[in-house]
């Protein structure tokens, strides 16, 4: 018997020092301080110092991208801060928004590799390396990082349109015996495929011990177990971190503690990391302390359906363009932002990229079949269907749906500007990415002189102290 203890860090999305992060209390958002590299980076020493035994930690990607710092400078300095964590592996999503050579640049000046099973070049070579082999302890491990299959559906947005990204079903069934060939006696995934599509592979693949799962978010405060593999997943932002705790036997592998661990002001700092990180941040510490406006309720993004900071934005690019409506991604990253002032930087960090405003005509019908796409992609039966992120984010626009439906039978009232959508006439839409309104629907687009910011800036100078409406998706 020996004991193995596996750390996982997944959806950083470059949250380097502590920020407001949203808990539930009483079915009602609030928000407390978590996260911060120092931190994690205290809490995962302490972890090794008091075991005597393996522990190996981990990151599930979307660590390169999400906050306006980090985006601007193309997560330059991020090397340097994550290498003190000790991770062993990652995989990626968002690491890929700057293309495929400023990763592999990036990935050079880690400690550590970057895996991805399923990420090949046009002549069918591995972009990076599908498998690592650790020996810890006496105990042979084996790893398998599965990319996120939407990089290659980022196109020229993201220089992966002569990428192969496939979802990694077969590449991890051929991979798992082959590790336990070379004497694996534990077997992780390492996954930026979405909880439910880990739930699916799990079931499907024999011989996986854990699934370390990202992208979707999810919060498991007890593991999820599927046949014999057991799956957790830790939150976003660095906020929390997964601490797993395993005995393993020639019989199999058995939790022994399992915790989702805050990253809260009662854990210590590394100080060293903290001053590390400070340092790279000073440049920006001017957008941090500027005020653009006023919130006067949570600016979040924590819900599926529609959510306050979306609200914000895609009110304000409609206000900015006169448009009837507007739409925004169902981006999940962002931390959110509190009651009172706006930052410059709060503002950056919810849409950290700040593309063109853009507006489009489409048809009423065009609109009902967007927004049937949009829930099936987040909702659809087969989790391997699912696109992941949350639903398109509206404004001027309800939509009524019941989710239980078939595809393309969702959507059961549509609404703009308080009137039935009619199926024939056409509407102005304003719209951030081609993300919010892909290239097959629509007309007559036009990309204003104007960025996201600019028009979240000039809306809140311009309305005044922000009340977030009534939620615009309602499920009936």
């Amino acid at each position: 018997m020996t004991r193995l203890t596996l750390l996982q860090l997944n959806d950083l999305h470059a949250y380097l020092e502590p920020h407001p992060e949203v808990f539930w209390e009483g079915g009602q958002p609030v928000l407390r301080e978590a996260g911060g590299l120092a931190r994690i980076g205290a809490y995962f020493d302490d972890v090794r110092r008091e075991a005597s035994h393996p522990v190996l930690a981990l990151d599930c990607g979307d660590t390169f991208h999400g906050t306006g710092p980090v985006v601007q400078t193309r997560g330059d300095f991020l090397p340097e801060l994550l290498n003190p964590l000790g991770l062993e592996g990652m995989t990626a999503h968002w690491d890929f928004a700057y293309g495929p050579e400023r990763l592999k640049e990036l990935v050079s000046r880690l400690d550590y590799p970057l895996l991805a099973c399923n990420v090949t070049d046009e002549h069918g070579q591995l972009l990076f390396l599908a498998t690592r082999l650790l020996e810890r302890g006496g105990l042979r491990v084996g790893v398998i990082g599965v990319a996120c299959p939407q990089i290659g559906d980022m196109g020229s947005l993201w220089s992966t349109e002569h990428l192969r990204v496939t979802q990694g079903r077969e590449e991890v069934a051929r991979l798992v015996p082959e590790l336990r060939g070379q004497g694996a006696d534990v077997v992780v995934v390492l996954s930026h495929l979405g909880f439910p599509q880990d739930c699916a592979l799990a079931s499907e693949v024999p011989g996986i011990n854990v699934i370390l799962s990202g992208h979707t978010h999810t919060r498991l405060e007890a593991p999820a177990v599927i046949g014999s593999t057991v799956l957790v997943q830790a939150g976003c932002h660095g906020s929390f971190v997964t601490r797993l705790d395993l005995e393993v036997t020639p019989e199999g592998v058995q939790v022994v503690h399992h915790e989702l661990k805050v990253i809260s002001p009662e854990l210590r700092e590394d100080p060293e990391l903290a001053q590390q990180v400070a340092q790279r941040l000073r440049p920006f510490r001017e957008a941090e302390a500027s005020t653009i406006g006023e919130a006067r309720a949570i600016l979040h993004r924590a819900t599926t359906l529609s959510a306050p900071a979306d609200q914000l934005l895609t009110d304000a690019v409609r206000w900015a363009t006169g448009a009837d409506l507007a739409l925004s991604n169902g981006w999940r990253y962002g931390a959110p932002i509190p009651p009172g002032p706006v930052s410059r930087l709060a503002a950056w960090n919810l849409i950290p990229h700040n593309p063109p405003v853009s507006t489009a005509e489409l048809t009423g019908q065009e609109l009902r079949d967007l927004l049937e796409d949009s829930l099936e992609a987040v909702f659809a039966c087969d989790p391997w269907q699912q696109k992941g992120g949350y639903v398109k984010r509206l404004s001027g626009l309800f939509v009524s749906a019941k989710l239980e439906h078939p595809r393309g039978q969702r959507v059961l009232r549509l609404e703009v500007g308080g009137e039935p959508v009619d199926p024939q006439r056409t509407y102005t839409a304003a719209y951030l990415t081609r993300q919010a309104l892909p290239e097959r629907y629509g007309r007559q687009r036009r990309e204003w002189p104007l960025r996201a910011l600019e028009a979240l800036e000039g809306y809140l100078r311009e309305a005044g102290p922000y009340t977030p409406p009534p939620a615009n998706v309602r499920l009936t």
